[in-house]
């Protein structure tokens, strides 16, 4: 095989596999058959879908890359991306459900796991029997995640946890955490590690469910833990090597999120250009007028943007190829291209776009988070900046 062949096989396609087009086809069908008709009423009752979060762990939406001897569907990381741009295109609260469980729980677990754990936690995570969430940030570790104030002691054959940890995704029906605490103070971040906490623990509280902007439908809290006792051999991975474990899964949730907010932009565009084309003013479709038709150009190319930063990160991470930069790259585009395109769509519609009637505003509201949780824009454009110093270093010795 030449040197030619060799780099053009290593390269991106812009093609689908078949496998990846089939899993468009059957996620955005259910999407649209399954979850459409009920995404405005949940966005305003602020009910966690239940039923439909069940249906995604029967079609595998809730272990998409876990392997099938786990339970799982098996499916590549575009793939992944897939999914969950075709269910934030229709509704962003059913994309984070299971972009949170799949990449925050299901991630660590799978790869950090022990074989004892994997057996026992992923099957029923994967086919959505039990719901995971991820506890990470604190009152005093938001963007400073390494600044731990939750504890674990060991007490003989079991850990102590003691700690408060804030807006927790899926926390009401969560049966399933992943935890990180501080195991040893003195060392700092590499002084914390990581814990599967079954809900249900005594001495582990789920607080009142927040109200949020927008995402309505999906549940964060606070859950407290007041010396809750958890088995010795419930610690994930090595001691003190917990924050290891949180920047590595933080790596495939960042793209997770590019995913969510490429969706969001992507039903935006397709939203404009609808009322663009039925909306009539001045006696002729006001698509036809170029200040319209700029907005959608616009919007086009952030759309574009978004899909091929995002699709690249994941290909990389299925090649086992560095992607930290990508990922954070992904991620701080994807999410300003879906507010900002969420922002042109509601101003194509004019004052309708301002009613609730109307989809876009509901997509402006969902879109403005994408912006802030798995890390900042300020924090993505801190890593990208580390990463370039880095490979300039590099280049340059």
């Amino acid at each position: 095989m030449s040197a030619e062949t060799l780099a053009l096989s290593a390269s991106p396609s812009f093609d689908l596999s078949d496998e990846q087009s089939a899993v468009r086809e059957m996620v955005r069908d259910f999407a649209e058959t399954a979850i459409r008709p009920i995404a405005a009423a949940i966005d305003e009752s602020h009910e966690f879908p239940l039923a439909t979060t069940k249906e995604m762990g029967a079609l595998g939406l809730m272990g998409m890359f876990v392997p099938e001897a786990y339970g799982g569907a098996g499916m590549d990381y575009v793939s992944y991306v897939i999914a969950i741009e075709e269910l934030s295109r229709v509704c962003a609260s059913h994309g984070v459900i299971a972009s949170a469980h799949n990449s925050l729980v299901c991630y660590p677990i799978l790869v950090y796991g022990s074989e004892a754990q994997k057996q026992k936690y992923l099957p029923p995570l994967s086919r959505g029997e039990w719901i995971g969430a991820y506890c990470l940030t604190e009152p005093n570790a938001g963007s400073n995640a390494a600044n731990q104030q939750t504890t674990a002691t060991l007490d003989g054959d079991h850990w102590v946890l003691n700690g408060t940890k804030l807006f927790v995704t899926n926390a009401g029906p969560s049966d399933v955490l992943v935890v990180y605490a501080a195991t040893d103070r003195s060392l700092g971040p590499k002084g914390i590690s990581a814990f599967i906490v079954e809900a249900n623990t005594p001495g582990v509280t789920k607080g009142k469910k927040e109200m949020k902007l927008g995402i309505h439908a999906s549940d964060t809290r606070e859950i407290a833990f007041a010396n809750a006792r958890i088995p010795a051999g419930d610690l994930l991975g090595e001691r003190n090597k917990g924050y290891t474990v949180a920047l590595a899964t933080l790596g495939g949730g960042r793209i997770g999120i590019a995913a969510q907010a490429l969706g969001i932009a992507q039903a935006a565009l397709e939203a404009a250009v609808k009322y663009a084309n039925e909306r009539i003013q001045f006696d002729r479709p006001i698509g036809e007028f170029d200040a319209i038709r700029e907005k959608l150009a616009d919007m086009a190319i952030e759309v574009d943007t978004a899909r091929l930063l995002s699709y690249r990160a994941a290909w990389l991470r299925d090649r086992g190829r560095p992607h930290v930069k990508e990922a954070s790259l992904a991620k701080w585009h994807a999410s300003e291209a879906a507010t900002r395109c969420a922002h042109a769509a509601i101003q194509v519609h004019g004052g309708y776009g301002y009613l609730t009637e109307f989809v876009v505003e509901r997509l402006w509201r969902d879109a403005r988070i994408t912006e802030i949780y798995e890390g900042t824009t300020e924090v993505q454009k801190m890593v990208v900046a580390g990463q370039v110093l880095k490979e300039r270093a590099v280049a340059g010795s």
